[in-house]
């Protein structure tokens, strides 16, 4: 009895692995929150869903990274709090402090380069009014955000992490 394609499971091994790995995301958050600060050089570039449920971030970075965003946790944050679902945290985007609240269902990858760490998430299905799956348009970068992220801006692309 050999067959082409495996039976369908009727567990959801797929989202009970996502789940597990995302656990990591916030027992790395909890540690740094503990401990308060990263250790070493420690820093971690975490991919979100900006339109995901739950997402709470500035109305100007919504529109901005209308579909997803990269942070960048290293020297300058502040009032990080781990919660079950989600954390908190205070980052400066051009100089302009804001607080954004990410649950982790919202994360779609999580990097920390210093020590060369990196997993990546399924994307939450966002949907738009009609219940259906909503693709937002994509935006160009102006010059204004290639030149931000060249000064240290906490917004980067996650690309030259990703396995091909």
């Amino acid at each position: 009895m050999n067959s082409e394609t495996p039976p369908e499971s009727l567990i959801p091994y797929d989202e009970i692995v996502q789940e597990a790995l995302r656990s990591v995301v916030r027992r790395v958050l909890t540690d740094i929150e503990a401990a308060g600060g990263l250790p070493g050089n420690h820093h971690f570039y975490i991919a979100f869903k900006t339109r995901a449920p739950g997402v709470d971030l500035p109305k100007h970075l919504s529109e901005r990274y209308p579909d997803e965003m990269t942070i960048v946790i290293q020297h300058r944050y502040w009032d990080l709090q781990i919660l079950e679902d989600q954390f908190s945290i205070g980052l400066s985007f051009n100089q302009v402090p804001a607080k954004l609240t990410i649950p982790y269902s919202a994360i779609t990858g999580f990097v920390d380069p210093a020590v060369n760490f990196a997993l990546q998430f399924q994307a939450p299905v966002i949907e738009d009014e009609d219940g259906e799956e909503a693709e937002p348009a994509p935006v160009p970068l102006t010059a204004e955000e290639v030149a931000a992220r060249e000064d240290g801006s906490n917004v980067v692309t996650l690309d030259a992490f990703r396995k091909k």
